[in-house]
C-alpha cells in the first residue's frame, strides 16, 4: 500500500464519519469494518519513532526492504531519505519507506518526492487525528442515534483500553494528547527559526521549499486545532482527572503569543472548568477549592506572559465555581464558610479580572473567530468601540475550521449561562456601577461641555454583545431563551431590556439579533418587543423604559423629525437620563448632550428592524400593515435628509426586509415610492415639513441621489441589494414570468418609463466603476457581487419562450400575458438593458477582472465568502450571456430599437457582434476556468465547467492562432493560451482526480459531489468533441493528446503515454463504476457512465483519434473488462426500483436510466465492430480469436484463464424489452384548441420527437391566463379542474417523450447488435459447418422478432428483416446440404420458419417499400438457396402451400412492387417472382403464371419494353451515374423474369400473346446499325452524342448488347417453348430477323473479325447473342424461307 492509498483509505473513513454525522451514511458495516482494522492506529495517535543512529547506518548500508521487496537505494534517494528524516525528525528507515511510498504521487503531482512525503505524513497526521475528533464528538452527541453512539462508545474505549483497563488510561490518553499540541508548538517554533535563520544568513530559498515550509505551517496548525478539539472531547466524556487540568494550567504559563495556538486551547480550558469546577461536574469541592486556589488567588504571584487570557479564564472559572454557593444544604462541604465573605471575594475578583480584560479577550476571541466574511459595518463598528485597545488576534485565527469555531461558541454559551445563573448579583453590581459612572460623565459634558464617554468602561455592553456571537446562528441554543419565559435567560433579557444607556440599547439590539433567527425565535423576538413597550401610538403620553418597537419607532420618528428640521442629528435622540430615571425632573436637557453612541445606537436599531422583518411573517405584516406608523414613507423620509451614509444603508436593509417573501403589490407599491423618493417628489409627513429639493427638476433629483448614493459603499450595496429584491419573482408570480417586476408607466412623468436609470446606475456608476473607487478588496467584492445577483435576478427572469409562443401558438399572447402586450414586455424588461450593459467595454472590463482570481486563493476560500460567491455570481452572469446572447441580439435589440424614444444613451459596443468576442481579448478567462474547476468547492466546479462548455464548443473562440516568431502555431487558441501560461497539465491533473471512482459516492447517489462534477466534466468534454468533429479542441488536449493545427498525436512522455491522463481515468471510470447491486439498475450510477461511454465514442470514431483511441482501449482490454460487466436485462428488470411494466415507469427516471443502459450497450456493440474491422485489416489472429471467443460467451484472462461473458447471443436480451406505443391523449375540454406541435423538436411522426417540456407548461400557462381573461373558470372547481387537466397533459407529454426515446435507443441498440452480428459472421473463421450452426441459431433467435416487429414496430422490423437477408448471404447452402440427416432437419426447419415467416409479414398493413425489399430478398434468398439441397421436392411442396396460403394479396403486393415500387424494390420483387416461377416450374405449378395473368402483371411487363429508350433518356437526363445502372438492373431483372416464365409453354403463350414481338419493334432496340451509334436512345455523356459509340465509349456498348442479349433470350426461349408447330410464333420470329437484319448481320461480322475494330480488343463479347441469333434463324427456318420467297 502506498503511502497516498493509506491516506485515501483515512479519508474515506472521515467522509463515512462526516456522512454518518449529517445521518446520510447507508453503508454503516463498512466503517465499523474500517475502525475496528485501525484501533492500532487511534492509540498511536502522533507518535513517531525518533531518528536513530542504527537506521541511519542501515540506510548508508544502500539496502531497504519494503512491503516484501528488498531494495537497492542509490546516493541520490539516500540524501533524500536522510533529509526527510531531518525535516520531520523521524526514523531513517520509516521515512525511506515514507519516500518510496509517495514516489508514485510524486510523479503524478509532478512534485518532488520529499515534497510529496512530507504532504502524505502530515495529510495522514491530520486525517487520523479529525477522523478521531468525529468518533469522540458523534459518541456522546444525542442527536446521532442511540444504537450508533453504543458502537462509538465502545470503540473509543476499546482506543482508550477503558474497556477492559483502568479509567485512569483515559487520563493518560488525555495527556497524550496535550503533550502532541506541545509537541507541534516546538516543531512550529523550530520551523520559524530555522526560515528566519535562513533568511538572516541572506541565503535564499526557493519557491518550491517556502511552499512546503507555508503547507507544514499550515498542516500542524490544523492538527493542533484538532488536537485541541479532541482534548475537548475527551473532557466532555469524563475521560479526565483533575491532575490533568493541573496539567493544562501548569502550560497555559507557557504561552507566550497571543495567536491561534493559544487560542485552541480556550475549549479545552472552558471544558475543564465546567467538569472539575462546576458542582455537577465529575470532581468534589475540595479539588475545585484547591483549583480555585491556583486560578483566582495566585494571579498576583503567577501572572501568565497572555494576561488577556489568564483574566478571561478567571471569569471562566467564577462562573462555573460560584454554583457551589448557590445552595448549601446541610451536609455541604460549604458549611461552615462566610458565604457572603465568599461572595464579596468572587466579585472582587470577577471584577478585577474586567478590568485586566477579560471581556475584551472573550469578545476579541469570538468577532476575530468568527468574524463573518461579508461586511457587516454596524456590528464592526460597535464591536471596535466596546474592544477599543484589547490586544487583536493575528489574521491566521481567522481561518479556524467551522467545527472549531462552533466549539468555541458552544463554550462561551456554557459561560455566558453559568454567568446569568451564578452571578446575578455580580451582573447586578457592575450595572450599577456602569450606569452611576455614565451619569456622572454626561454631568461633566454637559458642565464643560466637551464630547466623548472614552473613560468609560462598558462591561455589561461587551458581555452582551459577547452574548450575540456565541448564540449567533445556532438556533437551538437561541431556543433557550424563548422555550421558558420563567427561565434565567429570558429573565436577563427582561432585565438587560430596561432602562438602557445609549451603547447598551445597542449591544441589546446586537444580542435580540442573534437570538432570533429563524421564524420561531423571530417571533418570539417580536412578541418580546411588543409586550416591552406596550402599543405603538403617535401619542407620547409616557416614554417607555424597556427597548420595545415603541421606543425604537419613537426614536426613529424623532431623528427623520429633526434631521428635517436642521436640528442636528445627536439632538434628535433621548437622553441617557431618560432611560435609567423615570422621574422626568431629574433627567439633564437632552437638546444639550450629544452621545457619540447615538448614531450607532441607531444603526442597531435599525438593523434589529431589518433582521426581524427578513426572518419573521408576523413581525413584517405588523410592520406593514400597522395602523399609525407607515414604515415605508418614515424610511425613505428619513433617507430625504442629510444623515450618515450608514444610518441610510441601514433604512435600505430596512425597505429590503420588507420585501422578503413579497407580493406583486407589495413590490410595486415599493417600487413607486422608491422612485418618489429618488425624483425629490416624497411627500412629507408632516405639514410642517418642507418640501425637498424645490429648486431642482425631477430629472435632476434623481442624478443627484444617485450620486450621494454612489459615493459611500455601504450605502451602494444597500441600494442595488434592494433593487436587486425588488426585481426578484414575488411570491404570487406565476412561473411563466410575463409580467414586468415595476409597474409599467414608472417614472413617465419626467422620463422614459421603466427602471433603465437604476440599471444605468448600477452597472455605469456602481459596477464599471467600482475598482477606481474602493481600495478594500472585500469591499469590492461584496459591492462586485451585488450588482451581479442583481444582473442574474434580470436575466434569469426573462422569458424568451413568449416570443416563440407569439410565433407559433394560436393563443393570443399579448392578452394571456400579465403585462400590457408582448412588445412592451420586450422593451422595458430589465433583460433588454442588463443585455446591454454586458457589451459595455467597462463593464466587461469589470466582469473579467471579477473572474481573474488567484486560484489559491480561490481554494483556500470558504464556500460562502464574498471572493467566492462574487466569482460564482459572475461566472452564472456569463453563463447567462451565452445562453441569451442570441435572443437578445435577434429579438430583444431590434424591438428595443424600434421603440426608442427620446435621448436614450446607447452604452454597448457595437464592435462586439456577440460575447465570444470580448472572450477573445481575455483569453486568461479559460485557463482560469480551468483552475476553478480543480479549486475544489463544488458550485464553483459545476458552473466554471458549464461556462467552459459553451467557450469551447464556439467556432468564434475555436479558430487558428495567430503564428508568432520562434513559436510552434498551434491549432487552436484556447490551447495555446493555457500551454502559454504552463496550466494545461495542471487543469488537467484536477479533472483526472475529480474523475477517481470513489465507491462512497454510491451512497448518495445523484447528490454526490463528486458525482455532480464527474457529470459536468463529462457534458464539457462531450459537447466540446461533438460541437467541432475533426478538429483538435480542448477536450482534446485535456484528454491527454498532443493537438497541431488540423491533427493529434501522443505526447511520448506525456501523461497519455504514462496511462494517467484524463482519457484513462474515464475509461477506468466506465469499466469500474457499477450499473447498480445486482438487483437494481441505478439511475444516476447508468447515467454517468453514459455519459462517460459516449466521450469514449466520440474519440474511436472520429478520423482525428480513432488509431490512437482503438490502440490504447485494446491494449488496455477495454472491450473484454466491458463485456464480463455486462448484465442480463428484460421485462423484470427494475430500473431505478420500476420494472418497464411499471405504469409510473415512463414518468420516472425508471426510464432516462433504462435508456442510458441501451445506450451503453448500443456503444459496447459500435465499439466491436470497430475492432473487428480493424482486425480485419491486420495480421493478428490471437486477438482476432480472442474477440470472437469473447462475442461466443468466454473471455480468456491475461493470465491465460477463461471467464465466461455473456454471450452476442445472450445479449440480444433486450430485443424482450417492450416499451409499447405512444401513451394516449387524455380527455381535454380546456385544453382542447391548443396545438401542442409547435413546442415539438425534431420531425414529426418520428421516434426523435419530442415535446419541450418547458415551453408545454408556459404554453399550458397562457392558456390557463386566457380561459381566466374571458370568464371560462368561472369557479374553483372550474379552476381545478383545469389545472388537473393541465397536470395530466404535462404527465402524457413526459411520458410520451420518455416511450419514444426508448423506442429510438431500442432501434439504435437493434442496428448495432446487427452490424457486430454481420461482421462477426463475415468475418469469423470456424469453418463452412460452424459458421452455418451460427447463422441457423442466430436466425432461430431473430425469426419471432420479425413476426412481432412486423405489425408492432416497423422500423425494428427493418432492421431484423436486412439482419435475416445478410445471414442467408453468408449461409452456404453446399456445404449445408452437404451436413447429417438430422442437421439437416433442424437446418431446413429454422430456414422454413424464416421463409414462412417473411412471406406472412409481406402483405402487414402499412408496410415500407424498405422493409418489403428486404423480405422479397429473404424468399428469393431462401428459395434460390434451397433448390438444390437433398430433399427439394419435399420442401417445394411445403413452399408452394405457403406461397398459395398466402392468397392473391401476396401476388397483388409483389406485382405492385415488381411494376410500380421504387427503384430498388422492384428489383428485389421481380427476383422474387423469378424464383416463384421456378419454384411453380419445378413443382409443375402455374398458380404464379395465373396468378400474375389475373392482375394483367405479363402484359404490362411485356408493354414496358418498348418504353426502355424512353426512360433511359429520362433518367440519363437527370442522374446518370446514379441512376441508369441501377434502372438496367432493373431491366435486366425484368427481363430475367420474363425468361423465366417464357421457359414453361404457358408462361410463353402468355408472353407471346402480350405482344412481346410488337413491343420489341417498338422499343427499336434492334433497329440500331452499330456502325451508325447507339446515342440516339441509350446515353449522352460530357455534353454530346456519341456518334461512335465502339470507340468512345466501350462500356454504354457493352452495356446495350448485354440489354439485347437479355431481350434477345426471352424471344429465344418463348419460340423454343412454343414449338415448331406455332407457324404464328415462328412467323413473327421470322419478321423480327427481317426486321433486324442489320444488326444480325454486324453482329455475324464483329464475330467473324471483319472490319478494323473488333469487340474482343474493347473487352465486349457477342458471342452468346450471335448463338442466339443463329438458334432463332435455325428454328425458323429463315434462311430456307428467304431463299424461297427470292
Amino acid at each position: 500500500m502506498t503511502e497516498q492509498e493509506a491516506a485515501d483509505g483515512l479519508r474515506g473513513l472521515q467522509q463515512d464519519l462526516i456522512a454518518l454525522d449529517e445521518s446520510r451514511l447507508r453503508n454503516v458495516e463498512r466503517l465499523w469494518s474500517d475502525l475496528e482494522a485501525r484501533i492500532q492506529e487511534f492509540r498511536n495517535l502522533l507518535d513517531k519513532p525518533p531518528k536513530s543512529e542504527s537506521s541511519r547506518k542501515q540506510i548508508l548500508s544502500g539496502e531497504i526492504h519494503f512491503q516484501g521487496d528488498d531494495y537497492t537505494i542509490n546516493d541520490e534517494f539516500k540524501e533524500s531519505t536522510l533529509q526527510l528524516a531531518d525535516g520531520l525528525d523521524l526514523d531513517e528507515v520509516v521515512s525511506a519507506r515514507l519516500l518510496l511510498g509517495s514516489q508514485q504521487d510524486a510523479d503524478v503531482l509532478q512534485q518532488p518526492s520529499i515534497a510529496s512525503a512530507v504532504i502524505c505524513f502530515h495529510e495522514k497526521r491530520q486525517l487520523l487525528l479529525e477522523s478521531l475528533r468525529l468518533i469522540l464528538k458523534q459518541s456522546v452527541d444525542p442527536e446521532v442515534e442511540e444504537e450508533y453512539r453504543d458502537v462509538l462508545r465502545q470503540f473509543v474505549s476499546l482506543v482508550l483500553e477503558t474497556k477492559d483497563g483502568p479509567a485512569r488510561n483515559g487520563s493518560l490518553y488525555a495527556q497524550k494528547c496535550l503533550a502532541g499540541m506541545v509537541s507541534i508548538e516546538n516543531w512550529l517554533q523550530a520551523l520559524g527559526d530555522r526560515y528566519q535563520g535562513s533568511l538572516t544568513i541572506g541565503q535564499a530559498i526557493g519557491p518550491e521549499k517556502e511552499e512546503l515550509l507555508q503547507f507544514q505551517q499550515a498542516s500542524l496548525g490544523h492538527q493542533h486545532e484538532s488536537l485541541g478539539a479532541i482534548l475537548t472531547h475527551l473532557v466532555k466524556a469524563s475521560h479526565t482527572a483533575v491532575g490533568d487540568f493541573h496539567k493544562v494550567l501548569e502550560h497555559l504559563p507557557k504561552l507566550v503569543k497571543w495567536n491561534s495556538l493559544a487560542l485552541h486551547y480556550i475549549p479545552p480550558i472552558i471544558a475543564l472548568i465546567s467538569q472539575h469546577g462546576s458542582p455537577d461536574g465529575t470532581s468534589a469541592f475540595r479539588d475545585a477549592r484547591v483549583l480555585h486556589q491556583k486560578i483566582v488567588n495566585s494571579t498576583d504571584s503567577t501572572t501568565w506572559p497572555l494576561r488577556n487570557l489568564q483574566a478571561a479564564t478567571v471569569t471562566w472559572w467564577l462562573a462555573e465555581y460560584s454554583g457551589w454557593f448557590l445552595e448549601a444544604p446541610l451536609g455541604s462541604p460549604m458549611q461552615g464558610m462566610d458565604i457572603e465573605a465568599e461572595a464579596e471575594s468572587r466579585s472582587k475578583a470577577f471584577l478585577l479580572a474586567l478590568k485586566d480584560g477579560a471581556f475584551q479577550c472573550t469578545l476579541s476571541v469570538c468577532s476575530q473567530l468568527k468574524p463573518g466574511d461579508w461586511y457587516d459595518p454596524v456590528r464592526n463598528g460597535l464591536t471596535r468601540y466596546l474592544l477599543k485597545d484589547a490586544p487583536a488576534l493575528p489574521r491566521e485565527v481567522m481561518y479556524a475550521s467551522a467545527y472549531f469555531q462552533e466549539l468555541v461558541m458552544e463554550h462561551v454559551e456554557a459561560f455566558v449561562d453559568a454567568f446569568v445563573t451564578n452571578m446575578p448579583d455580580t451582573l447586578r453590581r457592575f450595572k450599577t456601577e456602569e450606569d452611576d459612572q455614565r451619569r456622572r460623565i454626561l454631568a461633566t459634558l454637559q458642565t464643560d461641555g466637551s464630547n466623548g464617554t472614552a473613560d468609560q468602561e462598558f462591561h455589561l455592553e461587551r458581555f452582551l454583545v459577547i452574548i450575540s456571537y456565541a448564540f449567533d446562528n445556532r438556533v437551538d441554543a437561541a431556543d433557550l431563551f424563548w422555550a421558558d419565559t420563567d427561565s434565567n435567560l429570558y429573565g436577563f433579557l427582561q432585565w438587560a431590556s430596561k432602562r438602557q444607556s445609549t451603547p447598551r440599547a445597542g449591544a441589546f439590539c446586537e444580542l435580540l439579533r442573534a437570538i432570533s433567527k429563524g421564524e420561531e425565535c423571530a417571533a418570539s423576538a417580536h412578541r418580546f418587543l411588543l409586550e416591552e413597550g406596550g402599543s405603538v401610538s403617535s401619542s407620547r403620553i409616557r416614554r417607555p423604559s424597556s427597548l420595545s418597537w415603541a421606543l425604537i419607532f419613537e426614536e426613529l420618528s424623532l431623528y427623520t423629525s429633526a434631521t428635517r428640521d436642521g436640528s442636528g442629528v445627536q439632538r434628535s435622540l433621548s437622553s441617557l437620563s431618560t432611560r435609567l430615571n423615570s422621574d422626568a425632573s431629574s433627567k439633564p436637557n437632552s437638546d444639550e448632550i450629544d452621545e457619540p453612541e447615538s448614531g450607532l445606537m441607531l444603526e442597531c436599531y435599525l438593523r434589529l428592524t431589518a433582521h426581524l422583518c427578513g426572518e419573521s411573517v408576523s413581525a413584517r405584516n405588523w410592520m406593514l400593515d400597522h395602523p399609525t406608523f407607515r414604515i415605508l414613507d418614515s424610511l425613505f423620509s428619513l433617507c430625504s435628509n442629510a444623515i450618515p451614509s450608514r444610518i441610510q444603508a441601514c433604512a435600505f436593509s430596512v425597505v429590503r426586509a420588507l420585501l422578503t417573501e413579497k407580493t406583486s403589490e407589495l413590490g410595486l407599491y415599493v417600487w413607486s415610492s422608491l422612485d418618489q423618493w429618488v425624483s425629490g417628489g416624497l411627500v412629507p409627513l408632516t405639514n410642517a415639513s418642507r418640501p425637498a429639493r424645490l429648486s431642482m427638476s425631477p430629472a435632476q433629483s434623481e442624478a443627484a441621489t444617485f450620486e450621494v448614493i454612489a459615493t459611500d459603499f455601504e450605502a451602494s450595496c444597500e441600494f442595488i441589494n434592494l433593487l436587486h429584491h425588488l426585481v426578484a419573482p414575488s411570491v404570487n408570480d406565476s412561473a411563466l414570468n410575463d409580467s414586468l417586476p415595476f409597474p409599467e408607466q414608472l417614472g413617465s412623468a419626467y422620463r422614459t418609463p421603466g427602471i433603465e436609470p437604476y440599471i444605468d446606475f448600477a452597472f455605469g456608476r456602481i459596477f464599471a466603476l467600482s475598482e477606481q473607487h474602493l481600495e478594500d478588496p472585500l469591499h469590492l467584492q461584496i459591492l462586485r457581487c451585488s450588482v451581479l445577483d442583481f444582473a442574474t435576478t434580470c436575466l434569469g427572469i426573462f422569458n424568451e419562450n413568449l416570443v416563440i409562443l407569439a410565433n407559433r401558438s394560436t393563443i393570443g399572447v399579448d392578452s394571456a400575458m400579465n403585462a400590457t402586450s408582448l412588445a412592451a414586455y420586450v422593451r422595458l424588461h430589465p433583460f433588454g438593458r442588463v443585455m446591454e450593459w454586458m457589451f459595455n467595454e467597462k463593464v466587461l472590463a469589470a466582469l473579467f477582472a471579477t473572474a481573474r482570481q488567484d486560484a489559491n486563493e480561490v481554494s483556500n476560500s470558504a464556500s460562502d465568502s464574498p471572493l467566492l460567491v462574487s466569482l460564482l455570481r459572475c461566472i452564472d452572469v456569463m453563463n447567462l450571456i451565452m445562453d441569451l446572447q442570441s435572443t437578445y441580439l435577434e429579438i430583444a435589440r431590434p424591438q428595443i430599437k424600434l421603440h426608442a424614444v427620446g435621448d436614450r444613451k446607447a452604452v454597448l459596443n457595437p464592435a462586439l457582434a456577440s460575447f465570444e468576442d470580448s472572450v477573445a481579448t481575455h483569453l486568461d478567462l479559460i485557463a482560469d476556468l480551468g483552475l476553478y474547476a480543480g479549486a475544489g468547492n463544488h458550485a464553483l466546479t459545476v458552473s466554471s465547467l458549464k461556462l467552459l462548455e459553451k467557450l469551447s464548443s464556439s467556432r468564434r473562440l475555436n479558430h487558428q492562432a495567430a503564428p508568432s516568431i520562434g513559436k510552434r502555431t498551434n491549432g487552436n487558441r484556447l490551447i495555446e493560451v493555457l500551454e502559454q501560461q504552463d496550466q494545461l497539465d495542471q487543469i488537467a491533473r484536477s479533472l483526472v482526480i475529480a474523475m477517481q471512482f470513489d465507491w462512497r459516492e454510491l451512497n448518495e447517489g445523484s447528490q454526490a459531489p463528486g458525482w455532480i462534477i464527474k457529470s459536468v466534466v463529462l457534458d464539457f468534454l462531450y459537447v466540446c468533441l461533438a460541437s467541432l468533429p475533426g478538429r483538435p479542441t480542448l477536450a482534446h488536449a485535456l484528454l491527454g493528446f498532443a493537438c497541431g493545427s488540423l491533427s493529434v498525436d501522443i505526447p511520448p512522455n506525456g501523461q497519455f503515454a504514462k496511462g494517467a491522463s484524463l482519457f484513462h481515468a474515464i475509461m477506468n471510470l466506465v469499466v469500474e463504476y457499477p450499473d447498480g447491486d445486482g438487483s437494481d439498475m441505478f439511475p444516476w450510477a447508468l447515467s454517468l457512465k453514459q455519459k462517460g461511454i459516449k466521450v469514449l465514442s466520440e474519440l474511436w470514431t472520429s478520423p482525428l483519434t480513432a488509431i490512437f483511441t482503438l490502440t490504447e482501449l485494446r491494449s488496455s482490454d477495454f472491450l473484454f473488462a466491458l463485456f464480463l460487466k455486462q448484465q442480463s436485462v428484460g421485462p423484470n428488470t427494475e430500473w431505478g426500483g420500476r420494472p418497464s411494466q411499471d405504469p409510473e415507469f415512463f414518468h420516472t427516471e425508471s426510464s432516462l436510466a433504462c435508456g442510458d443502459y441501451l445506450g451503453q450497450r448500443r456503444a459496447l456493440f459500435e465499439y466491436a465492430s470497430a475492432e473487428i474491422r480493424l482486425i480485419a485489416d491486420e495480421v493478428a489472429p490471437s486477438l482476432k480469436a480472442r474477440i470472437f471467443s469473447t462475442l461466443l460467451g468466454s473471455t480468456a484472462l491475461p493470465d491465460g484463464t477463461q471467464e465466461p461473458n455473456k454471450s452476442i447471443f445472450d445479449l440480444f436480451d433486450f430485443a424482450e424489452l417492450d416499451f409499447g406505443n405512444d401513451v394516449h391523449w387524455p380527455h381535454l375540454i380546456y385544453f382542447a384548441g391548443v396545438n401542442f406541435a409547435v413546442v415539438v423538436e425534431g420531425e414529426a411522426d418520428s421516434d426523435v420527437t419530442q415535446f419541450d417540456l418547458k415551453i408545454v407548461e408556459e404554453l399550458m400557462a397562457l392558456r390557463l391566463n386566457e380561459l381566466r381573461i374571458t370568464d371560462r373558470l368561472l369557479d374553483s372547481n372550474e379552476e381545478q379542474q383545469a389545472l388537473a387537466e393541465a397536470a395530466d397533459l404535462l404527465v402524457f407529454f413526459k411520458g410520451r417523450n420518455q416511450s419514444r426515446m426508448l423506442r429510438s435507443t431500442k432501434l439504435q441498440l437493434l442496428k448495432a447488435w446487427s452490424d457486430v452480428v454481420k461482421l462477426f459472421i463475415a468475418k469469423c473463421d470456424t469453418g463452412n459447418s460452424n459458421k452455418s450452426a451460427l447463422i441457423l441459431q442466430l436466425l432461430q433467435m431473430v425469426n419471432p422478432k420479425l413476426e412481432r416487429h412486423s405489425e408492432e414496430d416497423p422500423s425494428g422490423a427493418l432492421e431484423v428483416a436486412k439482419l435475416i437477408q445478410a445471414l442467408l448471404t453468408q449461409l452456404d447452402f453446399e456445404s449445408f446440404a452437404t451436413d447429417s440427416a438430422k442437421a439437416d432437419d433442424i437446418g431446413n426447419d429454422k430456414l422454413f420458419q424464416t421463409f414462412k415467416t417473411a412471406m406472412r409479414a409481406i402483405h402487414v398493413p402499412h408496410s415500407s417499400s424498405e422493409f418489403r425489399e428486404s423480405l422479397y430478398n429473404i424468399c428469393h434468398k431462401y428459395l434460390a438457396g434451397t433448390s438444390s439441397v437433398p430433399g427439394a421436392s419435399v420442401r417445394r411442396r411445403h413452399d408452394t402451400h405457403i406461397v398459395k396460403s398466402a392468397g392473391g394479396i401476396l401476388m397483388d403486393t409483389l406485382c405492385d412492387d415488381a411494376y410500380g415500387g421504387s427503384s430498388t424494390c422492384r428489383i428485389s420483387a421481380l427476383l422474387f417472382l423469378d424464383s416463384l416461377v421456378a419454384l411453380a416450374k419445378a413443382a409443375n405449378s402455374t398458380y404464379i403464371i395465373d396468378s400474375m395473368v389475373r392482375t394483367n402483371f405479363i402484359v404490362l411487363f411485356v408493354e414496358t419494353i418498348s418504353d426502355i429508350p424512353k426512360e433511359l433518356r429520362a433518367t440519363e437526363r437527370k442522374d446518370p451515374t446514379a441512376d441508369i445502372p441501377l434502372l438496367l438492373s432493373y431491366y435486366e431483372s425484368k427481363l430475367s423474369l420474363l425468361l423465366t416464365i417464357s421457359q414453361t409453354r404457358a408462361g410463353a403463350v402468355h408472353v407471346a400473346h402480350a405482344g412481346l414481338f410488337q413491343a420489341v419493334r417498338a422499343s427499336g432496340l434492334f433497329s440500331v446499325d452499330p456502325d451508325l451509334g447507339i446515342g440516339m436512345f441509350l446515353s449522352r455523356k460530357h455534353g454530346h452524342i456519341l456518334m461512335n459509340p465502339e470507340i468512345d465509349n466501350p462500356e454504354a456498348l457493352d452495356k446495350y448488347y448485354n440489354l439485347l442479349l437479355s431481350v434477345a433470350r426471352v424471344i429465344t426461349s418463348v419460340v423454343l417453348s412454343r414449338g415448331p408447330q406455332n407457324e404464328q410464333t415462328l412467323d413473327q420470329a421470322r419478321l423480327f430477323l427481317v426486321e433486324n437484319r442489320p444488326l444480325v448481320v454486324a453482329m455475324f461480322k464483329r464475330q467473324a473479325k471483319v472490319g478494323a475494330v473488333t469487340f474482343e480488343s474493347m473487352g465486349i463479347g457477342v458471342g452468346e447473342l450471335v448463338e442466339l441469333f443463329v438458334l432463332l434463324i435455325t428454328i425458323t427456318g429463315f434462311l430456307d424461307v428467304s431463299v424461297k420467297a427470292r
